[in-house]
């Protein structure tokens, strides 16, 4: 910026006024300086140019606030005035220091440079008796230089401050963005994990309640039986539903997250589907294998979605569920069941996700899931995830 225009690096811009706080103070100590220095004048050049001495005195007080609203203008007009009496000086080297702060170097520097050549010219004809012209001429770049060097230093330090909190302010604007990120995509696990177990639930659910409606002649211990698992079923049900509002809607979810499933509970997941009705035979091949959390959690959810979706989409129908693998050999996942031309009852609503859900889990664990119905009218789900040796 070369011109006086508005500078965001001062307290005001271009045209707004700093206040008479600012003003009336520095007018009053420059109005000092003026007097004392056209009091120290020689005497000759006091009683001849005392007039000019105290006009250009007055005018380089009355230029304060507009060295305040425009600084560059201002030291070029008191660098004017300089050329014709020492009670500009003052006001000169104040519009100097105050450039260096706000301008870039080279607006700062031309001012000094402008200033130490209209003081050259001011001591030519009014030559100082007591100091030679070149001891003066170099009193002044050196004073000029100074003036230009703190305000520059002024004005990095500024700057460095200013970038400083700003790098804060991105810091810390990052940071709770990556806060939001981190608990958004917590969040959304957490609640893709009770959607699977709350979509089991239901189906067993559902189940039980099919008995219930088609099988009224049943012996009263069944029926009281089946009762109590429909009953304790919802009360289970209602609580991950809740779970996963909660999860939805709270902007901190709850520290304690209830233990997340593994291959261990394989066996009661089988024999809750069993209790429903399904007719499952488990080929587990991973009895023992030291198998990772996380993998163990993906082939339990697998597991689960698949009886899910065979109880919605061909209930009464068998479900044969075969695991094996072994480390650098990766996992292999297989669920298949016939597919039956024609049901009595009619299918459980579901959300037309759970296949998707399926392939979304597959492809974060790096592996590969196919599905489709055989030639054996047989509709198999198939899996394979890595496992590191």
């Amino acid at each position: 910026m070369t011109g006086d225009c508005a500078d965001t690096r001062r307290p005001w811009g271009s045209g707004h006024s700093p206040g008479l706080r600012v003003e009336v103070p520095i007018m009053v100590a420059l109005t000092a300086i003026i007097a004392v220095t056209i009091y120290g004048l020689p005497a000759a050049a006091h009683e001849q140019l005392l007039g000019l001495d105290v006009v250009v005195g007055v005018i380089s007080v009355a230029m304060v606030p507009v060295l305040l609203r425009w600084p560059v203008a201002a030291a070029v007009v008191l660098a004017l005035l300089t050329l014709v009496s020492p009670a500009a000086t003052a006001g000169a080297s104040a519009a100097t220091m105050l450039v260096a702060q706000s301008r870039p170097f080279r607006v700062a520097a031309a001012i000094g440079v402008g200033s130490i050549a209209a003081q050259a010219v001011q001591a030519a004809w009014r030559p100082t008796p007591s100091l030679g012209y070149g001891w003066w001429l170099a009193l002044i770049t050196v004073a000029w230089a100074a003036l230009v060097g703190w305000g520059v230093v002024i004005r990095v330090r500024r700057e460095l401050l200013e970038s400083l909190r700003e790098r804060a302010r991105r810091a810390e604007a990052d940071r709770d963005r990556r806060v939001a990120e981190a608990r958004l995509a917590e969040r959304t696990r957490i609640a893709r994990e009770m959607h699977d177990v709350l979509a089991h639930r239901l189906t067993l659910l559902a189940t039980y309640a099919g008995a219930l409606e088609y099988r009224p002649d049943a012996a009263p211990e069944k029926l009281s039986a089946a009762a109590g698992v429909v009953r304790s079923g919802v009360r289970e049900a209602l609580e991950e539903l809740r779970a996963v509002i909660t999860v939805l809607r709270d902007d901190d979810p709850a520290d304690e997250i209830r233990p997340q499933p593994s291959l261990d509970d394989l066996d009661r997941l089988v024999e809750e589907s069993r209790d429903a009705g399904t007719t499952v035979a488990l080929e587990n091949g991973l009895v023992g294998a030291d198998l990772p959390a996380a993998a163990g959690r993906t082939v339990y959810r697998i597991v689960q979605e698949g009886l899910t979706n065979a109880r919605k989409h061909a209930p009464g129908a068998p479900v044969t569920v075969a695991l094996d693998g072994e480390p650098g050999d990766g996992l292999r996942i297989e669920l298949r069941n016939p597919v039956p031309v024609t049901t009595a009852a009619a299918p459980l609503p579901g959300a037309g996700m759970g296949l998707l859900g399926l392939t979304e889990r597959v492809q974060l664990a790096r592996g590969e899931l196919d599905h489709g119905i055989g030639s054996d009218g047989e509709f198999r789900l198939r899996v394979r995830i890595p496992w590191p040796a």
